[in-house]
Formats: C-alpha cells, sequence, structure tokens
C-alpha cells in the first residue's frame, strides 16, 4: 500500500526531491524514483511498498552473513521489491530489479504482524533482507522500533547507499547491519552497479565510529572485474586504518546472474587466497562465503590461533566461547554480540505466509 514517505524535500519549480539515497531523485507527479518504490503522488512523497513484502523466511543469523552476532539464533527475514543500486550482476533481480512490482509482492504483513509471527516461531529478531531495506525505510523502521519492545534484535542487510540525514535515523533502530561493500574503485560502482563507492565508505566510517550497530562487511569477488590482489590488498588496508581490524569481512563468490551471465563463477581458491591477503594487512576475522569452506567459515582467536567457533554451512559444530564470550585459551574477548550459549538453528530455511497471497 501507499504510505506517507519521510526524507524528502519540495522544490520551488514544483518537484519533490527525495534526500533518502545519494541519487537524489527530482520527481515530478506521478513520477518514480530509480528505486521504483518512491513515488510523487498528489504533491506528497510516498512508499508504495509499505506493509508489502515479496516474501518471508525464517532463516539461519549466519545467512545474512554474519558470524559475530548471536551465532546459530534464528532470524525472521523479509524485503519487498525495487533498490537504489542498478547491479548487473544481482543476485536477487527478479525482485530488485522488477517492473512490475505488483507481481514480486505477494505477500503482505503490518509491523504487528511481522513481530508477532517472529515471537511464534522462535525467531530472536527481525532482518531486512532481499531487496535494499534503505528503501523501504520506513517500513523498516516501523517493523524495527516495534521489534525492540519485544526484545527482538533487528538487522539490516544492506548496501549502505544511503544520505546523511536519512542514515542516522534508519540505523538507530538497527542492531546490525551487513554491509555490501562491492568493490573498491569508482570506476567498478559506476559501470556495474550504477552507484558511487564514497557514500558506501562513508556509511561505513559513520556506523563503526559513531554507533553501538554490530557491523560486518560483504564482498561479492567476481572473476577479473574486483578480484585482483591490489583491490584486495587496498580494500582490506582501508578496513583496517579506517575502521577496525575487528570489523568481520566475508568474501563471497558470484554466481552468473541478471545482466552477468558471461562470466564464470568465481573459483573457491580466489576466495581461500582474498582471505590470506586480508589476513596478512592485519584484519582479525575474514571469512569465505558462498562456498564450501571449513577453514574459511571458522572463527579463531586473533591472538593464540585457538579455533573458537566451526562451522559446516550454517551449522555450528563447534562453540568453544566462555559465557562472557572470551577466548578460553588465551582470555581475549572476542569482538562481537554473544550470548551465553549459541543457538542451533542450523542449516533450516522456513518459508513463511502472513498475510493474502
Amino acid at each position: 500500500m501507499n504510505a506517507p514517505a519521510r526524507f524528502y524535500r519540495p522544490l520551488p519549480d514544483g518537484r519533490l526531491e527525495c534526500i533518502l539515497c545519494p541519487r537524489r531523485c527530482k520527481l515530478r507527479e506521478g513520477q518514480h524514483g530509480a528505486c521504483l518504490v518512491r513515488a510523487n503522488l498528489g504533491g506528497q512523497m510516498v512508499l508504495t511498498t509499505y506493509g508489502r513484502s515479496s516474501g518471508f523466511c525464517i532463516d539461519p543469523i549466519e545467512k545474512k552473513p554474519l558470524n559475530h552476532f548471536y551465532p546459530g539464533t534464528a532470524v525472521l527475514s523479509f524485503g519487498t521489491a525495487g533498490c537504489n543500486l542498478a547491479c548487473k550482476y544481482c543476485q536477487n533481480w527478479s525482485i530488485s530489479a522488477a517492473k512490475e512490482l505488483d507481481a514480486r509482492l505477494d505477500d503482505s504483513g503490518t509491523p504487528e504482524a511481522i513481530v508477532a509471527a517472529a515471537l511464534a516461531y522462535g525467531a530472536q529478531g527481525l532482518a531486512f533482507t532481499y531487496n535494499d531495506p534503505i528503501i523501504f525505510a520506513e517500513y523498516a523502521i516501523d517493523c524495527a522500533e516495534l521489534a525492540r519492545k519485544h526484545q527482538l534484535y533487528t538487522v539490516a542487510v544492506t548496501n549502505g547507499y544511503i544520505e546523511p540525514g536519512a542514515r542516522e535515523e534508519f540505523f538507530a533502530v538497527m542492531d546490525a547491519a551487513n554491509v555490501d561493500l562491492k568493490g573498491f574503485t569508482e570506476e567498478f560502482y559506476f559501470r556495474y552497479c550504477g552507484g558511487k563507492l564514497q557514500p558506501v565508505l562513508d556509511t561505513l566510517r559513520y556506523l563503526v565510529h559513531h554507533t553501538d550497530v554490530w557491523v560486518e562487511i560483504t564482498t561479492l569477488l567476481i572473476p577479473g572485474l574486483n578480484d585482483s590482489e591490489n583491490e584486495i590488498r587496498a580494500l582490506s588496508r582501508w578496513v583496517r586504518d579506517e575502521l577496525k581490524t575487528t570489523v568481520p569481512l566475508h568474501f563471497t563468490a558470484f554466481f552468473p546472474a541478471f545482466k552477468m551471465l558471461d562470466r564464470p563463477p568465481t573459483p573457491p581458491q580466489t576466495l581461500v587466497r582474498a582471505r590470506a591477503i586480508a589476513r596478512e594487512e592485519g584484519l582479525a576475522y575474514v571469512y569465505t562465503g558462498n562456498v564450501r569452506d571449513r577453514e574459511g567459515s571458522t572463527t579463531y582467536c586473533p591472538d593464540c590461533g585457538t579455533r573458537l567457533i566451526e562451522r559446516d554451512g550454517y551449522v555450528i559444530t563447534r562453540y568453544a566461547l566462555t559465557p562472557e564470550g572470551h577466548c578460553p585459551a588465551c582470555g581475549r574477548e572476542i569482538e562481537g554480540r554473544f550470548a551465553r550459549a549459541p543457538g542451533h538453528f542450523g542449516n533450516r530455511r522456513i518459508p513463511i505466509v502472513l498475510g493474502a497471497g
């Protein structure tokens, strides 16, 4: 349904300027933004997908991916449609780039219904994901505020493409974020994502240095485009120098999709090499994803090397942290958000229906 949007301003010529993301779309009456879901209707900015979803699912938190945020727990995940970037290789292009949005939004849910479902299914939190939650900020914020009142955690899986002002309000109600750092050059963002790198770096700096949001980063490595040693080193050094050495970094495998069907899947050895480079550059927690790699999915103590959390897929096969979240061998505190014991949701994926399909 249409709902009043925040994050816009009227212009002297009658257009409305969206100030939610760096695209700054300027819309005349009846026009939609590049994200497809924010529109100028009747001289007001509206969000056209409020309360509408492309699907709800109970997922493992590690699928987001978040490895240092309440491991093993179940999270109710959902998204809407549209996106404020235009990645040529989008894995979820059928919802992020859908022109016929109504065909992709076949479920519905008020914040109250979503929170009730999370509690009924034993989920520990909500994750705003599948497409980018920034573009449905008002819906995500309302859900997150209610979730917190019921002691549920909140997670944004996002491209980080958001403007100052909106950024503060959106992340104020998030407990964790996985930010997709798609590459480390402006050329890559421009040519393959239809956006800019700098706003994403600004979001990461803001989150790590000015909020209590737990942050992890994911970079999808595409053969021949963003997987060179120089770029991986530059990215890793930036995380080390501009953020913290303890921000977890996930390198994940590309598979041909959408408008990029001419590239081969990422070889597993590329991810192993990227992980080794990032560790050489001083990052404490580096992971691989979208491939079966027991070594690359294990959490080690950065000081003494003890295996602390071992995973087989999303199943935790070893959990050696102390109840206080420390390494049992050397006593180092392991950065993250940990309960006294892990969850045991494992590899399950449970689709659920909330509204009328």
